[in-house]
């Protein structure tokens, strides 16, 4: 299939596709680094705001590609819009972030009223970037992962040890179980509009992985990511699909091997040689440079850089961070990232 887009790099490396100069896309890099990001959120006001302005979240989408030339585009919009169309209300509290109510550590959501029109103008956002994007950057769908989801949807907020929800899952595994299924089906039909809106591929987020024991991360990552692989599958066998289980750590491998991803992304406390070694062979990777480092730049940037092309130099490799970038990192330093990679 990698030979429909010849000069869709990324595409081409999600398909199994080894090349010489990997491709490069950074998490968030449609957002508050960047000077045009936020003269437009001063303009529109707060992030919810942008994320169902299709116009301009497309705007949005298409600034690090104007500026950049990075090979991905990656949907602006946010892993909360799903819990916000099953029913649970949502909004932004200005530096405090995301909060949901009621919160499912004291209710059940199965009192909530489907709200799933509040999805539309993402799928209008995805046709705009669509039909504006470069025809050599592959396009980037994404949603939640359900445990990341849910962690979000049962404690109202985000947690540093996603207690309330760890709790829950201990104490009321059916209850839970259900929650976590009403996630995964959403997810699907989410991820699967994206696709047919325009999307050339899709990540799953799984955000605070890394807070499960191994027999809850069987549970409550493993087999939730792989139904939606899998159905996914079914609905669009075409479209390649990226994990990215965050803080999974060596519970990576039986990620890889159940979940069955496309590609799999690494986080920055990843050793890219062990992930190289321990991997399925082929399997392309994605990942994994700290995002301090690209604000330390210098020495520690390029030993980073250096020592992740080695690792992958025989793998298919998505050069990205191993997680977002940070608000203050300088654009000086993203542009050295890219001739870095690039040998620019």
């Amino acid at each position: 299939m990698a030979t429909e887009l010849p000069n869709r790099k990324l595409l081409a490396v999600l398909r199994g596709q080894k090349l010489d100069v990997p491709p490069v896309w950074l998490m968030r890099q449609a957002g508050r680094y960047l000077p045009e990001y936020r003269e437009l959120r001063a303009q529109k006001g707060g992030f919810l705001k942008l994320a169902y302005d299709s116009d301009a979240a497309c705007e949005i989408t298409l600034q690090p590609i104007r500026r950049f030339g990075f090979d991905g585009a990656i949907l602006f919009s946010d892993i909360l819009v799903v819990p916000h169309a099953m029913g649970q209300d949502l909004w932004f509290e200005t530096g405090e972030g995301p909060r949901l109510a009621p919160k499912l550590s004291e209710n059940d959501w199965h009192d909530f009223t489907p709200a799933p029109e509040r999805l539309e103008p993402v799928y209008e956002t995805v046709r705009k970037v669509r039909a504006a994007l470069p025809a050599e950057t592959t396009f980037l769908g994404f949603a939640g992962s359900p445990w990341t989801v849910a962690t979000y949807m049962v404690a109202g907020q985000g947690s540093k040890d996603h207690a309330e929800t760890r709790a829950l899952a201990y104490s009321d595994p059916v209850k839970f179980g259900e929650l976590i299924d009403a996630i995964t089906a959403t997810t699907i039909d989410y991820l699967s509009k994206q696709i047919e809106a325009g999307v050339d591929a899709v990540q799953l987020f799984d955000s605070w992985a890394g807070s499960l024991s191994p027999a809850q991360f069987e549970r409550w990552v493993i087999a939730p990511n792989a139904a939606i692989v899998s159905a996914l599958r079914e609905r669009h066998s075409d479209t390649p699909i990226i994990g990215f289980p965050k803080g999974a750590g060596a519970k990576l491998v039986a990620y890889a091997r159940e979940v069955r991803p496309d590609s799999i992304g690494l986080d920055e406390t990843i050793d890219p040689v062990w992930a190289n070694a321990s991997l399925p062979e082929g399997l392309p990777v994605q990942g994994n440079l700290d995002p301090l480092a690209l604000i330390a730049a210098g020495e520690a940037l390029e030993s980073a850089v250096a020592r992740i092309l080695a690792a992958f130099e025989n793998r298919p490799h998505i050069f990205n961070l191993g997680h977002g970038i940070l608000q203050h990192t300088p654009i000086a330093h993203v542009e050295k990232l890219l001739n870095l990679v690039r040998g620019g």
